[in-house]
């Protein structure tokens, strides 16, 4: 369809994504990611950035909850749960990376975490679901990432 826009095009295509689009290199892959992830995002909960945003996260309080990483007893509203667990992790800066520089797992994983805490018991979602999730936003990330001209423009930078 011509008039089609291309944030349009895009959105179609991200929503018409299910688990029977992932293949087994993306699911292992993804797996990798998510593990390296959390591995360096609990490294991560001892830095000194990490407990300022924990402290200042404590304002906050919802009905709705997630994990803060590392402290079993303690949870957030998942906005502000994603935001420590993605500080967490960038905070040792061994989180993976793309060229031209991004952190592709920071950003998605603490989030799709957060959310998939957040949903009620008798709608959780099922690990097939999770990895779903964190694929298209890695997906959404790498392809906005081409689409930027910020970006291509990083490597003249430095």
């Amino acid at each position: 369809f011509p008039s089609q826009t291309v944030t349009g095009n895009f959105a179609n295509v991200i929503h018409g994504l299910n688990a029977n689009h992932l293949t087994d290199q993306v699911i292992q892959r993804s797996k990798r990611m998510i593990l390296d992830t959390l591995g360096v995002g609990l490294l991560g909960t001892s830095t000194e950035v990490c407990h300022k945003v924990t402290q200042y996260s404590k304002i906050y309080s919802s009905d709705l909850s997630s994990t803060i990483w590392g402290h079993l007893d303690f949870r957030l509203p998942p906005l502000y749960a994603a935001f420590v667990n993605g500080v967490a992790v960038h905070s040792m800066d061994f989180d993976d990376t793309w060229h031209p520089a991004t952190h592709p797992s920071g950003a998605v994983l603490p989030a799709v975490i957060a959310l998939s805490e957040a949903f009620p018991r008798n709608k959780k979602i099922s690990g097939l679901d999770l990895l779903l999730a964190f694929s298209v936003g890695i997906e959404v990330q790498g392809r906005l990432l081409r689409f930027s001209s910020e970006a291509r423009n990083i490597p003249k930078r430095y």
